[in-house]
């Protein structure tokens, strides 16, 4: 049984120019694919097997990353439980020139052990807390995998909703992408990483359109995975405005994929993301007024106010722990 320490691993990228935005930032939904990659191998070796990811809870990016720089994962294990991991992704990048570092995220993922046939597996161990601080540490990755159960028992009822809301904003837009070999990470079975990173693809089309700028990442609300994506299967994905603060938007899109063979549509996700426009200094740049009009436009901007009000708390929280961590450093 190890401890916390013993399931640690890191990964490093350079960041070229083929990742990155015409401001030379690196694209948030290629360092989330990044960012499940390693939380994927780290998952797999502490379960000595394939896992794959259920849920993952908030991204928040504090700072951009920018082409040159060096991007940094460092991930371990914080809980196993029954047939599933609670996993960490720390992210920094570092400028090769000065050596500064800067925190970019830092991200809790849930993976689930699977057998051959991509059913759930048991895990037969537990981590071993290696000091108190460990202990409290997997007490917290407990309560967290707690918190997310209501959400996964509802996954019979998601997964056959693919009633398509977004087409009720004025704001709206449809991409559909083949599911091809080279998108599979088990099997048959897509990638979570490449499926953020074409979630992130699409979001980012339709913020665009509507500012006429450049855009950064901002945020990934939590987000679950109802229904598994196979090769050969179609995604559509079906994104909204829901919100547009000065600088910055919030989209909603919701994805569903479609087995060719049989006809049959399944709700895989739904995501939130956020953008901040950026203007030619690279500072946040203001972003065109929209005020939502139709029963669902308002009804969804309201809860946006919500999530927004959310994201705010969440910041102060990550920003407090960038500081502790370049304190460390």
């Amino acid at each position: 049984m190890p401890y916390i320490k013993e399931t640690k691993n890191q990964m490093i990228q350079f960041v070229f120019p083929e990742y990155a935005n015409t401001h030379g930032n690196l694209h948030g939904g290629r360092l989330m694919d990044w960012i499940m990659l390693i939380g994927s191998i780290t998952s797999s070796r502490v379960a000595k097997g394939t896992t794959v990811l259920g849920a993952t809870d908030s991204i928040d990016f504090l700072n951009p990353v920018h082409i040159g720089e060096i991007v940094v994962m460092d991930s371990w294990v914080e809980y196993v439980g029954g047939k599933s991991l609670e996993v960490v992704v720390r992210v920094y990048a570092e400028n090769v020139e000065t050596g500064e570092k800067k925190f970019i995220t830092l991200s809790h993922l849930g993976f689930v052990a699977i057998d051959k046939e991509a059913n759930p597996r048991d895990i037969t161990f537990q981590l071993t807390p290696s000091d108190e601080k460990e202990e409290k540490i997997i007490e917290n990755a407990r309560k967290r995998k707690e918190r997310r159960i209501p959400e996964i028992e509802k996954r019979k009822e998601k997964v056959i909703n693919v009633v398509d809301e977004t087409e009720k904003t004025r704001l709206n837009l449809k991409t559909t992408r083949l599911v091809l070999p080279e998108d599979a990470f088990y099997g048959n079975f897509m990638s979570v990483g490449k499926l953020l990173k074409y979630i992130d693809e699409s979001a980012a089309i339709l913020a665009k359109r509507f500012t006429k700028g450049v855009l950064v990442t901002g945020s990934l609300d939590n987000l679950f995975f109802y229904s598994p994506i196979r090769v050969g299967e179609v995604i559509e994905f079906k994104a909204g405005i829901t919100y547009v603060g000065k600088s910055s938007l919030e989209t909603a899109i919701k994805v569903e994929s479609e087995d060719l063979e049989t006809g049959k549509f399944s709700h895989t996700c739904t995501a939130f993301l956020t953008y901040v426009n950026i203007g030619k200094e690279g500072k946040a740049a203001s972003v065109p007024e929209f005020h939502p009009e139709t029963p669902y436009e308002i009804r969804e901007w309201k809860e946006a106010e919500k999530r927004k009000d959310i994201r705010k708390k969440r910041l102060k929280e990550i920003k407090k722990m960038a500081a502790e961590w370049l304190k460390e450093t």
